[in-house]
């Protein structure tokens, strides 16, 4: 198995927010990719490669970013050697090729011919989230079926429906439809996968996907997807008071 992280966005609503602060400490900030925002003392995205290298088999680590911020990731990932880091080749967040593209291109850029487990670089999870399990789950339904897939959901309320993708499963928890965006009378599921964009859409992918493979879903309790200075504040603060219990440093 591989791993990508996506981070090849330009965090544009986050970076008004920063230059907007109040604190010197946030303003300080400004021009740091959300992936590397210090969360609970660590950059965010250390998170996710202490987790995939906590795992019994070495795993191949591969970061796409842009042309603004490739500098600041590779100097970050001189501390991981075993992470490779590749920019999308844009220098703004109007070139921004979106996240299946940048999905695609590492795929071809590095003749990946294996599974591939696909992360947002600015999303972290709550503490009762272990990888080791997720991966242990994948590995039985790819043994059932090689060409099974596992995404990860998680309940919304109910008037939360029209900002995701949401999920309707059936009882082996096998995706049988993605709506997106809808109202709450047009969906029983309230399991959410992410917010929908038009240009930077995986849930359209994902629509297209199960109905080609077999795709199913496993929950989680939450996920933070740091956008702005309110969802930073918020996943800071939770780490800050949650890091012994949390399950990505172990």
């Amino acid at each position: 198995m591989k791993a990508v992280i996506l981070a090849a966005g330009y965090g544009t609503r986050l970076l008004k927010d920063l230059q907007g602060a109040d604190e010197q400490h946030l303003q300080d900030l400004t021009g740091t990719p959300k992936p590397l925002l210090p969360i609970a003392g660590f950059p965010l995205i250390s998170y996710w490669i202490e987790a995939l290298r906590g795992g019994q088999d070495p795993i191949d680590i591969f970061i796409i970013t842009n042309e603004l911020y490739q500098g600041k990731f590779k100097d970050w990932a001189k501390n991981y050697p075993f992470v490779t880091v590749i920019s999308d080749g844009t220098s703004t967040n109007e070139e921004r090729l979106g996240a299946v593209s940048c999905l695609q291109l590492i795929i071809e850029a590095f003749s990946i011919d294996d599974s591939l487990m696909v992360i947002g670089g600015d999303t972290l999870f709550y503490e009762d989230f272990h990888l080791q399990d997720v991966v242990e789950e994948f590995e039985v339904l790819y043994r059932g079926n090689n060409q099974a897939n596992l995404v990860l959901s998680y309940t919304c309320k109910d008037d939360e429906t029209k900002k995701y993708g949401i999920v309707e499963t059936d009882e082996s928890s096998r995706i049988r439809a993605i709506k997106e965006k809808p109202s709450p009378p047009e969906t029983a599921s309230r399991q959410a996968d992410a917010p929908i964009d038009e240009k930077d859409a995986p849930g359209h992918f994902l629509s297209w996907l199960v109905t080609r493979r077999p795709v199913f879903s496993t929950s989680i309790a939450g996920r933070f997807d740091v956008g702005n200075l309110e969802s930073y504040r918020l996943c800071n603060k939770y780490f800050q008071e949650n890091i012994r219990k949390l399950n990505y440093l172990q």
